[in-house]
This record gives structure tokens, C-alpha cells and sequence, in this order.
């Protein structure tokens, strides 16, 4: 056992290495993160990213309860590990920062269905988002996501006419005459989460790919 010293050193310093590469050095890097401070193309300060508040907060809830987090993910590849660039889901890699509001942050489990991770700018139109809660096949035919009617109502038009906010549903979609489907306050909040998801802001570890002159003409 003369060697049982050397021994023990060695195992501390094996766990100890460990333990400083595994956890101190990202809580370093990572946890001293805070909100990136840039200035616009018109001068005005954006502070990205910002905690989201109210229904876009409680629609966050929505979001994960319903398990879209399965079929959805909120990642951009890096280009040359992918194609989430070229497809348009976003407009740059996403990076830690991004996430620095989100808690628990929802990366995904599979790609079922397209990377929301810039959807807010994709499809800003709440009207799109609630067409295609209530039925996707409304917006996008063929497509494998399940329908969530139970987020919205179905009720008799009122003496003062259709409300301003019922879905403009027709065809094989279209509900009785006199009858109009409202959303409920769960698809407001959950369109408004959807919408804030918006990562289309210069960061100095994920800037922004320049656009050459002429290239938009």
C-alpha cells in the first residue's frame, strides 16, 4: 500500500478536473450572461433578449403543457450542420444568450414539425396561428399536427353580429349558419407566446449575416 497516497491524489485530481471542467467553467461562461445593449438602424437602444410579460408569459405555460415541445423545436444550426439557415427558421444560429429568460428552455425533442424558433417573425398574422390551432389543415394541408379545438369556442352569433376576433372559417371547416368559433383566452396567450418568439437581433457571439450590396435588388 505504499502507493495508496499516490493513488488517492491521483483519483482527487481526476475528480477534481472533472468537476472544474464539467461544472465551474460553464457556470463561468454561462452564468454571468446578461442582456445584450445594441442600437438600431434608426438609433433607438434594444435590449435583447427581454422577459416576456403577461399573456405572452402565461402562453409559455400553454406551450409546454400541450407538449409542443415534442414536435417543435427552438434551435438554429449553425450553418454547415444543417439546413435551418437556408430554410428560413431563422435568421442566424441561436446561442445561450437567446434563452436567458427561459426557464425551463424548450430545445426540443424532435423535429416533427418546423423549428418556432423565429416563427414570431415568419408568421406574425394571429389570425394564421389561430387557424391553424383550431384546424392545421386550414393553413397547411397535409400536415401531421393534431387539431386543439378545444382552445376555442363554439357559440351562437349574439344580436350585435359576429365577433370581431371569431375564426373566418369555410368550406368543409365551416361551422352552422348563426354560429361563429372563438378563441379561448389559452389560444390568445399561446398565439401571443408564439408570436414573441423572435431572434432576428445582432449578438456579438451570433451577429447577423451581412447583406451585400445589390444582393436584395
Amino acid at each position: 500500500m505504499k502507493y495508496g497516497p499516490l493513488l488517492f491524489l491521483g483519483i482527487l485530481f481526476t475528480l477534481a478536473s472533472s468537476w472544474v471542467g464539467l461544472v465551474l467553467a460553464p457556470k463561468q461562461q454561462l452564468g454571468g450572461l446578461v442582456p445584450n445593449v445594441s442600437t438600431n438602424a434608426l438609433g433607438a437602444v434594444v435590449l435583447y433578449p427581454q422577459a416576456r410579460k403577461g399573456e405572452a408569459q402565461q402562453g409559455e405555460e400553454h406551450y409546454r403543457s400541450l407538449g409542443c415541445v415534442y414536435c417543435h423545436s427552438q434551435q438554429v444550426r449553425p450553418e454547415g450542420f444543417g439546413s435551418d439557415i437556408t430554410r428560413g427558421w431563422g435568421k442566424r444560429r441561436t446561442v445561450s444568450r437567446d434563452y436567458l429568460y427561459d426557464k425551463p428552455v424548450m430545445l426540443g425533442t424532435s423535429r416533427t414539425g418546423p423549428d418556432l424558433t423565429n416563427i414570431g417573425e415568419r408568421q406574425s398574422d394571429s389570425g394564421w396561428h389561430f387557424a391553424h390551432l383550431y384546424n392545421p389543415q386550414i393553413t397547411s394541408k397535409g400536415s401531421v399536427m393534431p387539431p386543439y379545438p378545444f382552445l376555442f369556442q363554439l357559440r351562437k352569433i349574439g344580436p350585435g353580429g359576429a365577433s370581431t376576433n371569431a375564426l373566418k372559417l369555410s368550406g368543409e371547416f365551416a361551422v352552422a349558419e348563426g354560429w361563429e368559433v372563438v378563441p379561448k383566452d389559452s389560444a390568445r396567450q399561446l398565439v401571443e407566446y408564439l408570436r414573441s418568439l423572435k431572434t432576428s437581433v445582432d449578438l456579438p457571439e451570433a451577429p447577423l449575416p451581412k447583406v451585400q450590396e445589390g444582393a436584395a435588388k
